[in-house]
């Protein structure tokens, strides 16, 4: 059952619900002929009145009958102008998983077309009951394989999901949270990865609004003051700048916008920058009639008003991956105001708004998705960058590994990148090297040993940006080392980089224990040559010796253990100094691991950066010190710089991640003033942090530093942390400490 359904009598506990009015049967059907007028109207009207006879006196948490839901999905999806077959769809998209009907039943009365879409949503929303830990990885999983398939499975679950979302209020506090994480994390990507940005936004708006109420609130009154402080000025700047594209005979239409809360929450986490320091708050929408229009407005523009440089892009020229085509420039108007300017076609703002459900239309007399339209306006698939992701899927990638990789390609901005010939690589911003040879090839990432970024030779671990040209240096072995993972940032590349690894690691791991039991043996005055092993194999339940040595080379167990097995008397008399490095290693590797280390060698983390789980990093092998663990953009690193050979790649291990506490250090800029020192207290502690140490230093009249030491979780969690505290208008600024 939908994830806010409830029985009569839960519904009866709930707060009273406001009404909404449900369509009516004859408004949907107006509603598709109004844009589709040969649509099948008895096929609507058949689905109309089985959907509510199936779901019948079935209630919603809100108390309202349950089939005012798929109603409402059906007249949300109407507002894209969406085909007979998806409205029909969205009617029904509930009655398999909730009422008695069957997917021939839907064959039957409907169509095979119809049955195959509700099929894939309904298997969509089972997983929803499934356990936390499995249901998001396989909600992703499920939704990318049935998208590569057809969009609109897709569609009718984002309209489920928004009209869900709208009535959140009623359902209960801990399912209303998750229900709010799924969607920001999951749905919302979702939809802006195929161009939706309307829904999408919404819905991120609606999960923050449940999620963070304090700190979207905390907006709200800075976005309210702004908007008192400068009054009417976005209305006065639309028309002077429609005035000045119009004296240069460029006819077009400008309005000013407001950033939404939660896109500004998004800056405040991804920039070291406090609220006031955003430079694009207010924003305007030029709209021109061709493209043409489009880079002679900004020419008009430029000449006009001072540009603010390196903000400029060009996403016509090479649209991002959901098909968004925009110029964006920032230009500085008068008292200094920074303007960001956005300029397009009123086609192109279309798809901006709405994306793939932007080209349904007519061709050949029929309604549906118009590829060749869709194509001529972005240049590209729009559902190209979901559907490498089925590559990722079908070699076995899954968990929540695989989650990660997947919304970080699906929510990160891109950057364009391009090879020695000229060919255009599209990659999530923060790509590296290998994760440009793997979206090359994955021959050409497997046997990456350097790369050229312009033609200079520039270490693996450089971040590429716009317009870089990349040459891969490739070497004659197929050798992914497992460090290199640290390295790249897509899905693509670490699920190739794993993959070739295991088919490798195995054996490595079974020539160390080998190596390992040797010298165990050796100390014992006996050699492996002259022991037979079964004995051990029995006793300690390892089926052959190749597993054996594999529990040994990964640490599972210790070679002391085997010897003693096979001789007793030797019990207790076998430790050595060398051992307990092993164990003192083995413990490290709870935390960390990287494939250059080896037993015996010891793991320290950097006080200079304080890294916590998250956090990419990498390790200094230093003389008499042994392994020191620092986070990747640590002032530190630059001493070691010269000295390749120092560096380790490392990246932290499950356990880490998902139950260990660390300490980041925090260094924040709070006004001087009675009472702010508490108020930062307070905002930790309710971001769910602890202050173990707190320091303050370079003391003014009006501002002074302070830094705080604190428990966090990961470095998620040390991010919206930081958010918070800048969402306060006494905090000037906050940023990790990094050495």
């Amino acid at each position: 059952m939908a994830n806010d359904t409830a029985s009569p009598s839960a519904a009866s506990q709930q707060p009273a619900a406001k009404r909404v009015p449900i369509l009516r049967q004859f408004e949907l059907i107006e509603a598709v002929k109004a844009y589709d007028p040969v649509a099948d109207e008895a096929l609507l009207n058949r689905a109309y009145v089985y959907a509510m006879k199936m779901h019948g006196s079935q209630l919603r948490a809100s108390g309202d009958p349950y089939f005012a839901h798929p109603i409402q999905v059906a007249g949300i999806l109407t507002d894209y102008k969406l085909d007979t077959a998806t409205i029909v769809t969205a009617l029904l998209h509930d009655v398999v998983e909730d009422t008695s009907a069957t997917r021939d039943d839907i064959a039957r009365m409907f169509g095979e077309e119809v049955a195959v879409l509700v099929e894939g949503v309904t298997k969509l929303s089972r997983l929803e009951l499934q356990a936390e830990h499995t249901r998001q990885a396989e909600n992703l999983r499920k939704f990318i394989l049935a998208i590569s398939r057809d969009v609109r499975v897709l569609l009718v679950k984002l309209a489920d999901r928004l009209h869900n979302m709208r009535t959140l209020k009623y359902v209960k506090p801990e399912k209303r949270e998750r229900i709010s994480r799924e969607t920001l994390e999951v749905y919302a990507p979702l939809g802006r990865s195929i161009g939706i940005h309307s829904i999408a936004s919404e819905l991120e708006e609606l999960a923050f609004e449940h999620l963070n109420p304090t700190a979207r609130t905390a907006i709200e009154r800075r976005l309210e003051a702004l908007k008192l402080e400068h009054g009417q000025a976005t209305e006065v700047v639309s028309a002077e700048v429609q005035q000045v594209l119009s004296e240069a005979g460029i006819p077009a239409r400008v309005y000013g916008r407001q950033k939404t809360p939660y896109s500004i929450w998004r800056k405040l986490q991804r920039k070291s920058v406090g609220f006031s320091s955003l430079s694009d708050i207010y924003g305007f929408r030029v709209l021109v009639e061709a493209e043409d229009d489009c880079y002679r407005a900004l020419g008009v523009i430029h000449r006009a008003w001072p540009m603010v440089p390196e903000r400029f892009k060009d996403f016509i020229s090479t649209p991002k991956s959901n098909n968004y085509r925009s110029l964006h420039t920032t230009v500085v108007g008068s008292g200094g105001l920074r303007l960001e300017m956005q300029i397009r076609t009123e086609v192109m703002d279309r798809v901006a708004e709405d994306g793939v459900a932007a080209h349904w239309a007519y061709k050949n007399q029929s309604y549906g998705l118009d590829r060749e339209a869709m194509a001529k306006d972005g240049g590209r698939d729009p559902l190209q960058n979901l559907r490498h992701l089925v590559q990722v899927i079908e070699h076995g990638e899954g968990g929540e590994d695989w989650v990660e990789h997947a919304k970080l390609e699906m929510y990160l901005d891109q950057v364009f990148v391009f090879t020695p010939k000229g060919a255009l690589i599209t990659l999530p911003r923060g790509g590296m090297a290998l994760d440009f040879a793997y979206a090359v090839h994955t021959e050409v990432g497997d046997t990456a040993v350097g790369v050229k970024i312009n033609g200079e030779l520039k270490p693996m671990r450089t971040a590429l940006q716009n317009g870089d040209v990349v040459e891969i240096i490739r070497g004659k072995k197929r050798e992914a080392p497992a460090d290199w993972r640290s390295l790249t940032v897509t899905g693509r590349a670490r699920s190739a980089i794993r993959r070739h690894i295991r088919s490798s690691e195995r054996d490595e791991f079974q020539k160390l224990g080998r190596t390992t039991l040797e010298q165990a043996m050796s100390r014992a005055g006996k050699a492996l040559a002259d022991v037979k092993l079964k004995p051990a194999l029995e006793t300690l339940a390892v089926p052959n010796e190749e597993e054996l040595f594999d529990a040994i080379g990964r640490g599972r167990l210790t070679a002391n253990k085997v010897v003693e097995t096979l001789f007793p008397a030797l019990k207790g008399t076998l430790t050595s100094s060398t051992d307990k490095k092993k164990i003192g290693d083995a413990q490290a590797r709870l935390f960390v691991r990287g494939g250059g280390l080896t037993p015996g060698v010891s793991i320290h983390f950097g006080a200079c950066c304080t890294p916590v789980p998250g956090d990419r990093i990498v390790g200094i092998l230093e003389p008499e010190k042994g392994l020191t663990v620092h986070v990747i953009d640590c002032q530190k690193l630059a001493d070691f710089a010269d000295d390749d050979s120092v560096w380790q790649d490392l990246q932290w291990t499950p356990q880490a991640e998902q139950g260990a506490v660390g300490v980041a250090r925090l260094r924040a800029t709070i006004q001087n003033a009675p009472g702010v020192l508490g108020q930062v207290a307070t905002v930790i502690g309710e971001a769910g942090g602890n202050i173990m140490n707190l320091k303050m230093a370079h003391r003014q009249s009006d501002f002074f530093d302070v830094d705080l030491d604190v428990e966090v979780t990961d470095a998620k969690h040390a991010t919206s942390l930081m958010a918070a505290l800048r969402a306060n208008p006494n905090v000037e600024n906050v940023e990790r400490s990094r050495g």
